[in-house]
This record gives structure tokens, C-alpha cells and sequence, in this order.
């Protein structure tokens, strides 16, 4: 163990998480998350997730604590997915799960379900967040009126990799991080 996460509201609030030293893993901070939170509060309520990219599971982990119904956390690192269920067993979260698998071949696959709320948080420069976006539009991921919220660093979205259904929602940039909300629209 190399540190931990903070859930920061809802019924898990203050509780401390072990997360391991990872290449390329850097939990959202507490000021950002607390952020995104305030954005989704209309929506994360009874909400079904996917965190594409889980790594510590901050906002997937925060996302149960303020009421999602379900999150679907996926990781590719196996080591990273093991202590992802381990934390699960430790909040006796029994509306989680934990998929050792790379997200993007995860989501190329036919969608078995939709998703309210989706976090995009990818290891940074490794270009796989408008990748993600294209396999969840057109697979079929996202329920109508879905929150998407990506974060990358500071230059690394293209909005015209955003498709045309996405509206942006909210939008902050806190030190090298960009983080953006959109809400998608029926087709």
C-alpha cells in the first residue's frame, strides 16, 4: 500500500480506502471530486455507473457512498482490481462490480446494459479517452440523457471528437487537470 483515497460524502463519508502504487494511476483529488459531485447531484441518485478507467475507484466508490444504485468499475491492471475488491468487501458494498478487464475492449463488445452517469479517466497521454467516447456512443452504452464526465490533461480533449448528441454541461480546469461534463441527448 502507498496510500489511500477519502470518500468525501453520502454514508461512506470520511472513510480512508487503501489504494496501491500504480504506473499511471492518480486518484481524483478531494477539490475536484467534491466538484463533479455538486454537477451530479440531480442525477446520481438511484443512477446505474460505469468508471471506465477505476484505478483507485475515488469516483466510483463515491458514487456508491451518494446513492448510486450500481456501479460497474473497470480496470485492466490486476493487481488494481484486486484491491478495488478488496475496498469493496471492506464498505460491504453489495451493488458494485469489479471487471479485471481492458476498458476498451470491454466496451467494443455489444452493450448488455445501459449507463446513467459514465466517468472517463484514463492514464493520461495515452490517448484512449476519444476512444472511449466513440465505443460507448455507438455501442449503445449510455441511457438517453446520460451524464458524462471526462477528465484529462489540460490539453488533451478535442471537442470535435465529442459527438453531435453530447452538450457540455460544465467545464474546469484545476491545475494540469481538465475535467468536463457533458449530458448527452437523445438521438
Amino acid at each position: 500500500m502507498n496510500g489511500f483515497i477519502r470518500v468525501i460524502g453520502g454514508k461512506w463519508r470520511g472513510r480512508k480506502l487503501p489504494v496501491l502504487d500504480s504506473e499511471g494511476l492518480r486518484p481524483t483529488t478531494d477539490r475536484v471530486k467534491e466538484t463533479l459531485f455538486n454537477w451530479l447531484m440531480p442525477a446520481i441518485h438511484d443512477s446505474t455507473c460505469l468508471d471506465c478507467f477505476a484505478g483507485s475507484g475515488s469516483l466510483g466508490f463515491e458514487a456508491l457512498s451518494r446513492g448510486a444504485q450500481h456501479v460497474t468499475m473497470l480496470e485492466k491492471q490486476r493487481a488494481t482490481a484486486l484491491q478495488l475488491e478488496k475496498n469493496k468487501h471492506l464498505l460491504q458494498s453489495t451493488n458494485c462490480s469489479v471487471v479485471n478487464t481492458d476498458a476498451l475492449n470491454w466496451l467494443s463488445q455489444s452493450a448488455k446494459l445501459q449507463f446513467d452517469i459514465v466517468f472517463i479517466d484514463p492514464p493520461f497521454h495515452q490517448m484512449l479517452t476519444t476512444q472511449a467516447i466513440a465505443h460507448l456512443e455507438n455501442g449503445n452504452w449510455l441511457s438517453d440523457n446520460a451524464y458524462i464526465y471526462v477528465e484529462t490533461e489540460k490539453s488533451g480533449l478535442l471537442i470535435q471528437h465529442i459527438p453531435s448528441n453530447w452538450t457540455l454541461h460544465r467545464e474546469k480546469t484545476a491545475g494540469q487537470v481538465h475535467s468536463y461534463l457533458f449530458i448527452r441527448e437523445k438521438r
